[in-house]
């Protein structure tokens, strides 16, 4: 607190006592010498009633001009005022004896929008009588400190102090207390509860702004600083509350060199500007903040392990003091785990820079650094660890922090995850559509031989060998471009338990009978939007691997339930959105699976099953039909407990839809006529088709691409159909069909593709078009051309 001083009119009433006094001497001394030289006592009397009323008239006059107050000094120069305030980093003001603003710097301005006093409405500086009052206090007490905020909703420390001759000006500062998270939490926690327990421990605190000013502080500290129980130290620079002497060693400056030496433990808690930084003050006298933790351990420790950082003191002999619980989980050890040295934390190649770094500074000057070092819990992912040097800790020279990356891992593997998924997802359909290609040859020649063999021939059985095995790898195909969310689904809008229930009398039969089904269906369940064979197909794959994770018999529950906007904003998901759903949740109780695998059920190709027991296509394929449908799935599993796979399908609102009708199967002759334009860049599929439309009686007109499609169309005299494929090089078939219907506007169009329908048609804005998709069989392309003429 500043210190106060008296003004003359102060005095002004001892020195008239004096005076009085004075005269009386004088008065009487006079009359005794009067009475005794003159011999007339009426002259004697007149003289001393005259003396009395000259008397009289000096002290009401001296009383006169004491009662008029002195008028209080002005500045004498308010620009050299303002000169000073703009050099200054806060918010400086200048108000006169009646709140009249004299001068103020531009930072000013800027926080209160304008030239407007600290207690004027305009200015939006916390509550005007809050600010009134605090101006009331300061010409009490000389100064005062309080809480505001300006017009944009800032958090600010405001300081008022008298100023001037007389100290009937004051003047105003406000400091910015940063606005940020971590100034309110640490505001918070030093003025709570924890404050109160580093000053049960000794400790006092003070969180300080990169200008140096206490922006919060614990009660300790407040105490000491101001030499008051209830003092207030924040919006005062730290500077001016501690006094440094010449060896070095500081104090409180209202306690002076004559107090308990302190010793100053500074540590920064941001970056950048605006960073902030916690001041940890101790008496010299204690044994240091480890000799605290063996006298109150309960204390400093609960206190320490509040805090998020991990911290770690560590001795000049290298050994650990004190590790925090956050500095554990950071560094993965359990709670009894006892390490000597922070090399133990670490792998052998990195030992030795760790132990050179933490010598370095325990015995040189206080720095900071850097380094990246490989734990042994997690000896893959490389983490920050922070070396600084620290005084005035006892026994402790080193401090070490260490980051908690577990989230941000966890957040980088799903990332990584996702995008290696993404990755192979494209590939396989890359690779589905040009495997595609190679069995519809293969499909289509075994056809063809089969039309000149009949069952019981030498060769029959062989071609019908060779055909089955193209479908089984056709299937791979289509698991493939499913995993790759790229096959041909057909929507409708459906409700979940009717498809279990279509379902449940085959699963009953793949199960056996040491398992046992159990299914339970939720009330009031939204409708989604997704094909019904293939989510029975994300049924079975579920229910197949829950009974392969249950060789000794065990129990299958399938439920349905519903799941509210307000479920999954409870939830917290960080991949959910927030939504209405209607989730299928599918619970064994297997053998469960590993968690160092579980990253992995979702990749194709990946399995835990014998070889020739699984192809590992069947949770890659469940996966890619739930995305492709729109919805999201998640796997959870403990060991020896079983496995759940959760399915969130998002509820559709757009009403019931009806089947396609245009895809619904035509009996009758396959046998047709007409001519066709078959346009195909692969020579083996383009050859199959052919021979087969042929063989059923129509005339084929060959392209190899685009091109040479438009100049065939143009020379032939009439083309009954197109049949094209999708991907070619140069001119693709939408292109291709485009340029075509410039000159037969009606001429009917069949796609045919190894990729999926729905992908294709939302590139294809073209009408009277169907599809047909690769691989197929010699039949099913007669059905589709047959089709494509009867809806010409």
């Amino acid at each position: 607190m500043p210190a106060f001083t008296f003004a003359s009119g102060t005095r002004q009433p001892l020195a008239r006592a004096w005076l009085a006094f004075a005269i009386g001497i004088a008065f009487l001394l006079t009359a005794l010498i009067l009475i005794r030289s003159v011999a007339s006592p009426a002259f004697t009397a007149a003289f001393c009633a005259g003396a009395l009323a000259a008397a009289a008239f000096i002290l009401l006059r001296e009383s006169r001009n004491a009662a008029v107050p002195e008028a209080p000094a002005p500045f004498a120069d308010l620009k050299l005022v303002r000169s000073v305030m703009d050099g200054a980093s806060s918010a400086m003001a200048l108000s006169g004896p009646d709140g009249a603003l004299l001068c103020a710097n531009e930072a000013y301005c800027e926080l209160t929008g304008g030239l407007h006093p600290p207690d004027d409405d305009d200015a939006g500086l916390a509550d005007p009588e809050t600010v009134r009052a605090a101006g009331d206090l300061a010409r009490l007490e000389g100064a005062f400190s309080f809480r505001a905020t300006d017009r944009n909703g800032r958090s600010a420390i405001g300081h008022v102090q008298r100023a001037g001759q007389g100290g009937s000006f004051l003047l105003w500062s406000f400091t910015l207390a940063g606005g940020t998270d971590l100034a309110i939490e640490a505001e918070r926690m030093l003025t709570g509860e924890a404050g109160s327990r580093m000053g049960d421990a000794g400790l006092m605190a003070a969180l300080v702004d990169d200008q140096g000013i206490v922006i919060a502080a614990n009660r300790a500290f407040a105490g000491r600083a101001t030499g008051q129980s209830d003092g207030i130290a924040t919006g005062a620079p730290l500077i001016d509350l501690l006094l440094a002497t010449e060896n070095g060693q500081f104090f409180y400056a209202v306690e002076g060199a004559s107090g308990p030496p302190l010793r100053i433990v500074q540590m920064p808690v941001g970056e950048g500007d605006g960073h902030l930084t916690l001041f940890l003050i101790l008496e010299d006298g204690t044994a240091g903040l480890s000799g605290l933790m063996q006298d109150d351990r309960g204390n400093v420790n609960a206190l320490l392990d509040m805090l998020p950082l991990g911290l770690a003191l560590v001795n000049v002999d290298g050994r650990f003091v004190y590790l925090n619980k956050a500095f554990r989980k950071a560094a993965g050890l359990s709670n009894d785990a006892r390490p000597i040295y922070p090399g133990d934390l670490v792998v052998d190649e990195d030992k030795g820079s760790v132990s050179d770094l933490v010598r370095r500074f325990a015995r040189g000057p206080s720095m900071s650094s850097d380094m990246a070092v490989r734990l042994k819990s997690s000896p893959d992912e490389p983490v920050a660890l922070t070396v600084a040097g620290a005084r005035g800790l006892g026994d402790a020279t080193v401090l070490l922090s260490l980051k908690d990356n577990s989230e941000e891992d966890r957040l980088k593997r799903q990332v990584a995850q996702a995008t290696k998924m993404q990755a192979v997802g494209q590939l396989a359909g890359g690779v589905a559509h040009d495997f595609n290609n190679i069995l519809t040859a293969i499909l289509g020649h075994c056809d063809l031989m089969l039309m000149r063999h009949t069952p019981g021939d030498s060769d029959y059985d062989d071609i019908q060998q060779i055909r089955s095995n193209s479908n089984r790898a056709a299937g791979l195909t289509r698991q493939l471009l499913a995993f790759s969310r790229q096959q041909t689904l057909r929507p409708q809008v459906l409700q979940l338990p009717d498809v279990v229930a279509e379902v449940s009398n085959l699963l009953k039969r793949l199960l056996g009978e040491t398992v046992t089904l159990q299914t339970k269906h939720g009330r009031n369940l939204g409708a989604v939007r997704a094909d019904p064979g293939q989510l029975e197909q994300v049924i079975v794959n579920l229910a197949v691997n829950a009974r392969d994770a249950m060789p000794q018999g065990g129990s299958l529950t399938i439920q349905t339930f519903g799941v509210s906007a307000g479920d999954v904003r409870r939830m917290g998901h960080d991949v959910l959105p927030i939504g209405d759903y209607t989730a299928l949740r599918v619970t064994d109780t297997g053998t469960g699976i590993p968690p160092a695998v579980m990253s992995k059920i979702f990749e194709p190709f990946f399995t835990t099953k014998e070889i020739g027991k699984g192809t590992g296509l069947g949770l890659s394929t469940v996966y890619g039909i739930v995305k492709q449908s729109g919805g999201y799935i998640f796997a959870d599993s403990e060991m020896g407990r079983g496995t759940t796979i959760s399915i969130y399908l998002p509820v559709d609102r757009s009403g019931p839809s009806r089947p396609n009708r245009s895809k619904v199967k035509e009996s009758g002759e396959l046998w047709g006529s007409g001519t066709i334009l078959l346009v195909e860049d692969e020579a083996m599929v383009r050859a199959v088709a052919e021979r087969a439309l042929t063989r059923h009686g129509y005339t084929v007109l060959s392209a190899e691409n685009g091109e040479a499609a438009l100049e065939i169309l143009a020379a032939a005299e009439r083309v009954d159909l197109m049949i094209s494929d999708v991907v070619m090089p140069t001119m693709d078939g939408p292109t291709t069909v485009r340029e075509a219907r410039k000159t037969h506007p009606d001429l009917p169009i069949l796609f045919i593709s190894g990729y999926a329908e729905e992908q294709l048609r939302k590139s294809i804005d073209l009408e009277n078009v169907a599809f047909l998709a690769k691989p197929f069989s010699v039949q099913k392309l007669a059905e589709a051309a047959r089709d494509a003429l009867r809806h010409k």
